[in-house]
């Protein structure tokens, strides 16, 4: 019998050292290009160096007018953001900035929270000092891993508003739902902590979830939602699930209504 103990005890915290160890594979997905734009008009290559040196890659999609209204965009955990570069239309006339995690796309460097929060405002910085830009109205959009890349970056600088699809209240939370097992407080090292700062933020707020995504369900979008601060609107895509709400109409035109109110 003890020795049985033993064997579950090293099984047990095995597992546990191989989460510590290997945390960043189990939620970051780096993705290469998976189709790269052609050239044309309107679409520019864009390049920021971070202060630690890294350079991050991604374009910026122009729309009409000198100083045009901007999205910028923060994919999901797996996603690498090339595919939005030809569908500008769907954005009301607001132009696009789609810059590539760390390891993401052509993005040199590893991703980690701190990292990812860091450039999201030298993403906004760079935007706001550009001649075709309005720095009036500048939108964060943020899917999944990206809706807390997005909050944090309306904690800190201003928006003209912010749309969350499948946002999570932690990341903290997220794991604890699918690894009951696991003592992921201690574990976790990249929290992404969103419901800490909702509360303090009053930037106008429109939130996508789909009605079958099992992997972050709308209570736990909600939750998030009920803390935000500013004027909210809650949209539930129906028949859709966590990979699939980009698939819909009624996920873009939730999204042109409320730019459209932006602008």
């Amino acid at each position: 019998m003890l020795s049985l103990v033993k064997i579950a005890f090293g099984v047990v915290a095995g597992v546990v050292l191989l989460v510590w160890l290997f945390q960043e594979r189990m939620l970051y997905f780096p993705r290469p290009v998976e189709s790269r734009p052609a050239p044309r008009a309107g679409l520019e290559k864009v390049t920021l160096t971070a202060p630690d040196g890294v350079r991050l890659r991604g374009w910026f999609v122009k729309s009409e007018g000198e100083r045009a209204p901007l999205v910028i965009y923060f994919g999901g955990n797996a996603e690498e953001v090339s595919w939005l570069t030809g569908l500008v239309g769907q954005f009301a006339g607001w132009s696009l900035l789609l810059v590539n995690f760390r390891g993401y796309g052509d993005s040199e460097g590893r991703p980690g929270e701190k990292q990812l929060f860091g450039d999201a405002r030298l993403a906004y910085d760079y935007a706001a000092k550009r001649p075709d830009v309005d720095p009036e109205r500048i939108v964060a959009m943020g899917r999944s891993l990206g809706s807390g890349v997005a909050v944090h970056l309306a904690a800190n600088r201003r928006l003209r508003g912010v749309i969350l699809v499948s946002p999570y209240d932690s990341i903290l939370e997220v794991a604890r739902r699918h690894y009951p097992f696991l003592p992921v407080s201690i574990l976790l090292r990249h929290r992404f902590d969103s419901l800490a700062l909702a509360p303090e933020i009053d930037t106008p707020l429109l939130c996508l979830v789909a009605t079958e995504d099992k992997l972050i369900p709308p209570a736990q979008s909600r939750v998030l939602f009920a803390a935000w601060r500013g004027v909210k609107t809650w949209r539930e895509v129906s028949r859709s699930d966590h990979d699939s709400i980009a698939g819909e109409p009624e996920y873009w035109r939730s999204i042109a209504e409320f730019l459209r109110e932006r602008r």
